[in-house]
């Protein structure tokens, strides 16, 4: 229910207001300028309505007495019994929504005190469609880089820049109406790891900022970010199901302020550079800009030749067999080899094997899905690729290897496999396909 504050020196007229508006608001009165400006700081009343003469500080003063204190346009109605015409003009020039002569009928009180409410609720409507995301309800582009550059000029803390990392893949596995639910979740997800004094908004699509205000430690980032990422992973799973198998989560680019300056587009440059670093060095995680350049120091300043760096780039030890790969490193190969394919166009194969308890397993599908990526590390060549691309499914890329080749190759996988104890308890399905 909306509150008004009632403002009159006249007991009796006081009374009588406070009668009609109380059948259809909260009402709060006060007798005096004085009595109405402490009133309103312990009640915050939507709407003040107020005598225009009175003793002490009249009407206007109080008016202006509180949008100066407050900051902020107050929705405010006049009672008078004057009829002079200048006495209305000097008023909605000092930001009065309306005036009612006195004696007024308590049906005209209530209509007009009813317009003024629904016009400030559709200013508010306009004010937060204008500020807001409407996906998410955080501040949209425009108003939080204002809000955050504001900030950098003036406070000290992090300037972070955020992306959810494999959005796409939700999309165009899942369709856009669970990208949108994970959208929503993600922003719930960061309005939780901010405090109220912090500012965090959407500058699109997957892509968000944030300011957290004096901070000046990693260990505080780092907590945010393992927060971050392990709860829009719980998300996506108890969305898209346990066996979701897209590497969601979120990389961070940070900046200290006024560190690195206190211009917002110089650090949003920084903190951009950070985000990218976590981008190409496996994700999830965050980078302060600090880290990176003196990263890059060192870089320059390193003295090496070709034979050295290749003998840091090649594989040690290397095992006989596929190379198996984590998720992600494998999705970094398969991408590579998309490129070489579309000059080359090799054949490369690709295949699915999907595990599945027959009944009464005595071991857990996890160990069963490991022992059966051991099955194709050993039956594959040191050419083929292979990961675990699910809680019970492996994927291999087969590089030059034709689809007539490939019922042998499957043949050889499924002997190996039917050798092992787990073969019993588990059945394995698979797919094929070409890259293409």
């Amino acid at each position: 229910m909306k509150k008004i504050m009632i403002v009159d020196d006249e007991k009796i007229s006081l009374m009588m207001t406070n009668h009609i508006l109380s059948s259809a608001y909260d009402t709060v009165c006060a007798s005096s300028g004085e009595e109405a400006i402490e009133l309103f700081k312990k009640e915050m009343p939507d709407m003040v309505l107020s005598d225009l003469r009175m003793p002490g500080i009249s009407g206007y003063e109080l008016q202006q007495s509180l949008q100066k204190e407050y900051n902020e346009q107050i929705p405010f109605m006049f009672m008078t019994a004057d009829t002079d015409e200048e006495t209305e003009s000097k008023g909605f020039e000092n930001g009065a929504m309306d005036f009612i002569h006195k004696p007024f009928r308590a049906d005209i009180l209530l209509k007009r005190v009813g317009n003024i409410l629904q016009t400030v609720e559709k200013i508010q409507g306009l004010k937060k469609a204008a500020v807001m995301d409407p996906m998410t309800g955080l501040l949209n582009k425009a108003s939080v880089e204002s809000e955050i550059a504001d900030m950098c000029r003036n406070t000290q803390g992090v300037l972070m820049m955020i992306d959810l990392d494999s959005f796409k893949l939700v999309n165009d596995i899942y369709g856009h109406g669970m990208g949108d639910k994970i959208l929503i979740r993600f922003a719930e997800i960061l309005k939780a790891v901010v405090r109220p004094i912090d500012v965090v908004g959407r500058l699109g699509g997957d892509e968000f900022i944030a300011f957290c205000q004096n901070i000046h430690d990693d260990v505080v980032i780092e907590k945010k970010s393992r927060f971050i990422n392990k709860y829009i992973l719980d998300a996506a799973k108890e969305f898209m199901g346990e066996d979701m198998s897209i590497p969601l989560g979120a990389s961070i680019g940070c900046v200290y302020v006024p560190d690195e300056g206190t211009d917002f587009s110089v650090l949003h440059e920084k903190a951009d550079k950070a985000l990218y670093t976590v981008k190409q060095n496996g994700k999830h995680g965050f980078v302060f800009y600090t880290d990176l350049s003196e990263d890059n120091s060192k870089e320059e300043t390193q003295n090496t030749n070709l034979a050295n760096a290749v003998k840091i780039l090649n594989e040690r030890n290397r095992p006989k067999g596929a190379f198996v790969l984590p998720f992600e490193q494998f999705r970094i190969a398969y991408q590579m080899l998309v490129r070489l394919n579309s000059n080359y166009q090799k054949e490369i194969c690709l295949l699915l094997f999907s595990i599945k308890e027959k009944e009464h397993a005595a071991i857990p599908i996890e160990d069963a899905v490991d022992e059966f990526l051991g099955v194709l590390g050993s039956s594959l060549r040191q050419s083929d690729i292979v990961t675990k691309n699910a809680k019970n499914q492996c994927m291999v890329i087969l590089p030059e290897t034709g689809v007539s080749n490939l019922s042998l190759i499957i043949e050889r996988i499924m002997q190996n496999w039917g050798e092992t104890d787990s073969s019993a308890m588990f059945k394995v399905t698979f797919e094929s396909g070409k890259l293409e």
